[in-house]
């Protein structure tokens, strides 16, 4: 027996997160009888578990790396009808969702799955698995300026954790600079509003790392499954990241 949440993440429906509110929605049957408690558990051997009517059918578990391009949305669908991440897997029938999210302006490194697990291992606050960006700002920002990046800057929503900061590459002509950004946190548009507070806002902006996992020569619009090794890797980074914050 298992926790309902934990079974429908691991069939590929959705993150544990996700699935915690499609069961307090009364979305998800159990044998016929709709479950809306968190800690009810089924065997996925011998119980009919639904969602919204169509049953649950365990699939193999798919990991998969996309450098997104920009003007993406990260999305399964867009009533608007732009692109989303999804029009570029060509061949991928299994149902996928991003790992965490990149905004329509933001491109580079994007992992996808169906395993909830995972995806809900590398997205949770408390693990601090880093992502690092490539940041393309107006001005030349000063040392001091990049330095409150480093310790932490305080934003509408609190103050960010500690980052990792240098200089990549600066042109004097066009007066902007290229700033290598490593986070630890995952909060909405959080690069972008790191350089706005200190007046250089982000003209481009791509990532090109998550955790130790880098777009090497991946290709814009295209994307590649992830060894079983590089999976394990992310995993074992996530474990060991909360383990050295909970110290």
């Amino acid at each position: 027996m298992e926790r309902l949440q934990k079974i429908l993440a691991q069939a590929g429906i959705a993150s544990r997160r996700k699935c915690e509110e499609l069961i307090l929605s009364g979305a998800v049957q159990v044998n016929g009888e709709t479950v809306n408690t968190l800690g009810a558990k089924a065997d996925p051997a011998e119980d009919s578990i639904t969602v919204n009517g169509k049953p649950v059918k365990g699939e193999g578990k798919l990991y998969l790396m996309l450098n997104k391009p920009k003007g993406v949305i990260t999305s399964a669908s867009d009533p608007k009808g732009r692109k989303v991440v999804g029009d570029f897997l060509p061949g991928i029938k299994e149902r996928v969702y991003p790992v965490g999210r990149l905004d329509y302006d933001t491109e580079g490194l994007l992992l996808l799955t169906n395993d909830g697990e995972f995806a809900n291992l590398l997205t949770h606050p408390k693990h601090h698995v880093p992502k690092t960006y490539l940041a393309t700002v107006k001005g030349i920002p000063h040392g001091t300026e990049l330095d409150k990046l480093a310790k932490g800057i305080k934003l509408d929503d609190g103050m960010t954790a500690p980052a990792q900061v240098e200089y990549q590459d600066i042109d004097e002509d066009k007066k902007q600079a290229v700033i290598t950004i490593t986070i630890h946190e995952g909060r909405n548009r959080q690069v972008r509003r790191m350089f706005e507070a200190i007046g250089h806002p982000v003209v481009r902006l791509k990532r090109v790392r998550f955790g130790e996992l880098g777009l090497l020569n991946l290709q814009r619009g295209k994307f590649r499954h992830l060894s079983p090794k590089e999976v394990q890797d992310l995993l074992g980074l996530a474990r060991k990241s909360h383990n050295v914050h909970k110290k």
